[in-house]
């Protein structure tokens, strides 16, 4: 055991002992609101064995017989006002009724079950794709508005700093109700795509200042050594300035990436069932508030560690290489 960690075990035993602590707290804070844990069917809202229906009854009959004919079997039905025969063919573990049964209009005869997924994985996947696309579009607007702020032009200098500024300064919720509710109404916008539209403003907003830091953080020599060989001002930007800015404004960006999929959670508002109103849905069905948000929040650390563990990861690697 090195010096350094003979020093440090006492701390770290010290973290195990205030987690400890807090568990313990958190137990005794569960025990006394006398919350009974159920963690029961809980997995019904990840994947569940749904009934799909194949047929029901055509009008009000009777099953009058009910006939195995090698691998089918023959269903029998006679209405009870025309006595008009049906026979529907079906497999024997899809029927659902009994020789004699009698059946209203719309009643299950025949049916079936497959996998579907939950609100939990519905809302998983589109917590993921939402935060994805616009990601990318946050980034292609946050790159213009960027190169925007440090642009010579005055007007793309004030244009950009209006965006940026504007949006910085409204909360979230504000800019998805505007969009979905003023633009939505008058460009017909579908959830999903009010919901894109306002989280690649808002994140193209902060992604804008931490690419406008990164081509400053640049020293201006580099770019004064590009002209003086003949370079352009939009070539020496895109292969020499870019290229070493994006390198160091990767942990932010990714770091923004990671905010980016906490504010979907605010998409809930809107009725977008992403993992938030998943649980909110889920809770309401079940009666399980603390079981459905700790499988929330499970679900948002699986998407937020490894960006977390990859920004660190990315710190460590340009620490080195500076």
């Amino acid at each position: 055991m090195s010096r350094t960690s003979k020093r440090h075990w006492p701390w770290h035993l010290l973290t195990i002992a205030i987690l400890a602590v807090t568990a313990l707290i958190f137990w005794y804070a569960t025990v006394s609101t006398a919350y009974k844990w159920d963690w029961n069917n809980i997995s019904n809202y990840f994947y569940y064995n749904k009934e799909v229906i194949l047929e029901t009854a055509p009008s009000d009959v009777e099953v009058t017989s009910i006939d195995q004919q090698g691998q089918k079997t023959i269903i029998t039905l006679v209405d009870y006002e025309t006595n008009e025969e049906f026979k529907i063919t079906a497999v024997a573990e899809q029927i659902k009724v009994l020789k004699g049964q009698e059946l209203t209009e719309g009643d299950t005869i025949t049916s079936t079950t497959k996998w579907t997924a939950g609100p939990f994985v519905k809302g998983f996947w589109t917590t993921l794709w939402l935060s994805v696309v616009s990601g990318i579009l946050g980034l292609v607007i946050g790159l213009i508005a960027g190169l925007c702020r440090i642009s010579k032009n005055p007007t793309l200098r004030d244009l950009s700093t209006i965006y940026v500024e504007l949006i910085r300064a409204l909360p979230l919720l504000v800019i998805i109700f505007i969009i979905y509710y003023f633009f939505g109404t008058i460009l017909k916008l579908s959830h999903e795509t009010a919901a894109i539209v306002s989280l690649s403003f808002s994140a193209g907003a902060y992604i804008a200042e931490i690419v406008r830091g990164g081509i400053q953080s640049i020293s201006k020599g580099q770019t004064e050594a590009a002209r003086s060989l003949g370079m352009g001002a939009a070539s020496t930007m895109c292969v020499i300035i870019l290229p070493q800015a994006f390198r160091r404004i990767l942990p932010a960006l990714t770091g923004q990436f990671i905010n980016l999929v906490k504010d979907t959670s605010l998409l809930s508002a809107i009725s977008i069932i992403e993992i938030t109103r998943a649980a909110q849905l889920a809770t309401t069905t079940s009666m399980k508030p603390f079981e459905m948000w700790f499988c929330a929040a499970a679900l948002y650390l699986l998407i937020n560690i490894p960006l977390s563990i990859l920004a660190h990861y990315l710190e460590r690697r340009l620490a080195k290489s500076d």
